[in-house]
């Protein structure tokens, strides 16, 4: 609450470049859904860029750290009418951003835009979003609670598709406790998708106790190599890399604080995958039909599937595959079937 309700009047005003947007293209339907965010819930949110997956249609995602809204917005236009997001958030009362796990500062917003929490805000604008999209009834819901405790929050056993998370898991003294979470309420096959940032190393008690690095997203930062310990002890499949950029520190004091130190954004795809759908390697083939990935769908930095095109995938892929959301979307073959498409590039 200190660091970015005073600290920061800007978001100029950050030491490194960790918890800023990148410049990437956004897909037509991510862009046209954005159009229909509410201008005040856009404002105050802090996430960095945009978590979105594809294949949304009626799936129940559920999204740690929701803050203004604006992800669950989104999402509730992509799982339309038949789906539902719930979003949770800790802030409680009157605060500033701070006390979200998302720490992000905006450029300077007038006082009403500070007056409430951000669940509050967010729950303010659930009957003009419901107006905007055409739904009969809400979609979306807002709670305020922990990501290491969704039990508290009334988040039950295998009840979501997908869990989403916006570089929030950094700021989680217990990410254990996160990760279990997530695995508890989705459903076998259900998939979390997330963004954080990640270290090259263990970071020493001094740097997990600086302040200011907190704040930047730094001193929270898990090793790289933890989070696929944690994911297996948890029960999710290998974490899938999506996509990692490095994190520039352009300040003198904390470059030299850090010392060898250094840090990525990442975001990684874990799947809860059910015993009974592991049965050995596979030979794929796309069929094109998810929307805005009809031709090619990029999967991970491993794969990328092209509509018509077979691809040989290993035990964990096919895995993936058989048991999620992805499954009516490809034609799936034990390897060694005779097929009529060659071989695509594993």
């Amino acid at each position: 609450q200190d660091y970015y309700g005073k600290r920061l009047q800007k978001s100029e005003d950050l030491r490194t470049n960790a918890c800023i947007t990148l410049a990437r293209p956004l897909p037509k339907a991510v862009r046209d859904a954005l159009e229909h965010v509410h201008e005040e819930v856009v404002a105050r949110y802090y996430g960095c860029g945009l978590v979105i997956p594809e294949c949304l249609a009626a799936c129940r995602i559920l999204d740690l750290g929701s803050g203004s809204g604006r992800d669950c917005y989104l999402l509730s236009q992509m799982v339309g009418e038949q789906g539902h997001v719930t979003g949770i958030d800790m802030t409680e009362g009157q605060v500033w951003c701070g006390a979200r796990a998302s720490p992000h500062p905006p450029n300077i917003l007038p006082p009403s835009f500070i007056s409430s929490s951000q669940v509050e805000l967010a729950k303010k604008h659930i009957a003009y979003h419901m107006d905007k999209f055409g739904y009969q009834k809400p979609n979306v819901e807002f709670l305020q609670g922990y990501m290491e405790k969704l039990g508290d929050a009334g988040l039950g056993d295998e009840s979501y598709d997908i869990v989403i998370s916006n570089c929030v898991i950094n700021l989680a003294p217990d990410k254990r406790a996160v990760l279990r979470e997530a695995y508890r309420v989705l459903k076998p096959g259900g998939e979390m998708y997330f963004s954080d940032v990640y270290a090259n190393q263990h970071l020493s008690e001094a740097i997990r106790k600086h302040r200011v690095l907190w704040g930047e997203c730094l001193a929270g930062a898990l090793y790289w190599k933890d989070l696929y310990s944690i994911a297996e002890e948890v029960g999710f499949s290998p974490p899938c890399l999506v996509t990692a950029s490095p994190i520039t520190i352009g300040d003198k004091e904390l470059e030299d604080f850090i010392g060898d130190c250094r840090f990525v954004s990442a975001t990684f795809r874990l799947f809860k995958v059910p015993s009974s759908s592991r049965a050995g390697p596979a030979q794929v083939i796309y069929n094109g039909g998810i929307m805005g990935h009809e031709r090619e769908l990029v999967f991970d930095a491993n794969f990328t599937f092209k509509e018509g095109e077979a691809v040989d995938v290993d035990s964990e892929m096919a895995a993936i595959l058989r048991s999620s959301r992805f499954a009516e979307e490809f034609l799936i073959r034990a390897s060694g079937a005779n097929t009529a498409a060659p071989p695509g590039c594993c």
